[in-house]
């Protein structure tokens, strides 16, 4: 598995789908994001499920909202 993947998601502000950096060395985290297109903030949250790690599940979110 790659440590750093590229996940695609869509701003929870703008709506425009937007490319986030995803470390992956750090296991399950939140970071915060601004998004390319309308520069507000995105909470991304980052979590994997047990066992063999394939892909990280990221969700993303509104920021101070």
């Amino acid at each position: 598995m790659e440590l750093l993947q590229i996940h695609e998601q869509q701003c929870p502000w703008c709506g425009e789908l937007i490319e986030l950096a995803v470390d992956c060395s750090y296991g399950d985290h939140v970071f915060v994001e601004d998004c390319a297109v309308c520069c507000a903030p995105i909470q991304v949250a980052v979590s994997f499920a047990p066992g063999p790690q394939v892909s990280p599940s990221v969700e993303v979110r509104r920021e101070n909202d």
